[in-house]
């Protein structure tokens, strides 16, 4: 079947048999509608709104039932869904995720930490959610949703236990070993479903379109707060507060995130080219993600974030 273009989606020129530079162009022009600067800028410039009044972004509505495998492209159906299935079980325990990262933000900005975990009792009975749970969690169902319409089946999610909160007498080194993570986390799930939009259409795209949103805005945000808290650089951060030999422990830990990442969705059963995309994609979106990171300056993060703070952005005390 040639690869002749055969309508026009979410992501651009739609081929049956797409080759590695038609799906490149796809990357390329969902990094220019969905992460150009000024999109990326209006991500983090409503957080003070958020801060005050969190409204979660809505999604559009969508026709569950048009969802079918046609409108998956030149993907092997048990790769795409091996795929699903590892994204479910990465998002499934959003609750542990916020609860952590808010336990970590408490210390440091109660803001950030309310708009992530929201407000808990002293019992940990939950008050009030936080905006990003309230946008992550509707990843879970319409992951799902994706997975039974494609197989007849409902999905069971394994779901992963996520790292519990672990303090030590430091809370600002917590919380940017913690915080890296998360960011490599949000970054690592920006990448996945962009590229998935590259390799499908239809309504199948529309929904993976909505959680590239929400990932989107969840780690322009945590991005512009961790470059505001700790300005230097990883190697001299870790340098100047490791009480051990280990300087790159963070770096390792890092790794760590992505190799397990990968082998949630079954990389090693993947085709080559689809690799060669999902590489291109990181190197792509990390690249845009840093030309964003330069027009940052600190006066304008302390616009954002320096108002709400315990204790500012000083280097991390030893």
């Amino acid at each position: 079947m040639t690869n002749y273009v055969i309508a026009q989606d979410l992501a651009g020129e739609v081929c049956c048999k797409p080759t590695f530079f038609q799906i490149k162009n796809r990357v390329n022009y969902l990094v220019q509608e969905y992460l150009n600067l000024e999109y990326l800028s209006d991500r983090i410039k409503d957080l003070p709104l958020q801060f005050i009044n969190p409204q979660p972004r809505p999604w559009q509505t969508i026709d569950w039932q048009s969802i079918n495998q046609s409108q998956i492209i030149d993907l092997d159906l048990e790769v795409f869904l091996a795929i699903i299935k590892g994204s479910l079980d990465t998002e499934a325990p959003i609750r542990d995720y916020t609860q952590a990262s808010r336990q970590y933000l408490e210390p440091i900005h109660p803001q950030m930490a309310q708009f992530v975990g929201g407000k808990v009792a002293e019992d940990n009975t939950m008050i009030e959610l936080g905006l990003w749970e309230k946008e992550e969690r509707q990843h879970t169902p319409a992951l799902s949703k994706i997975y039974q319409q494609l197989t007849g089946e409902k999905v069971i999610i394994q779901g992963r236990t996520p790292k519990s909160y672990q303090p030590s007498d430091n809370p600002t080194l917590d919380l940017y070993r913690h915080g890296l993570h998360r960011i490599a986390t949000e970054y690592g799930a920006v990448c996945l479903y962009l590229w998935l939009i590259t390799r499908t259409t239809g309504t199948i795209q529309q929904i993976l379109a909505e959680l590239l949103q929400d990932e989107i805005n969840h780690l322009t945000k945590f991005w512009g707060f961790g470059m505001w808290l700790y300005p230097d650089s990883l190697r001299k951060k870790l340098n100047s507060t490791s009480s051990n030999s280990n300087s790159d422990h963070s770096i390792i830990r890092l790794i760590a995130t992505f190799r397990r990442m990968m082998e949630l969705l079954q990389w090693e059963s993947w085709k080559i080219n689809h690799k060669i995309e999902l590489i291109y994609t990181f190197i792509w979106v990390m690249q845009q993600m840093m030309r964003w990171s330069r027009t940052l300056t600190p006066e304008y993060l302390a616009t954002l974030f320096s108002s709400t703070s315990l204790c500012g952005n000083d280097t991390m005390a030893s």
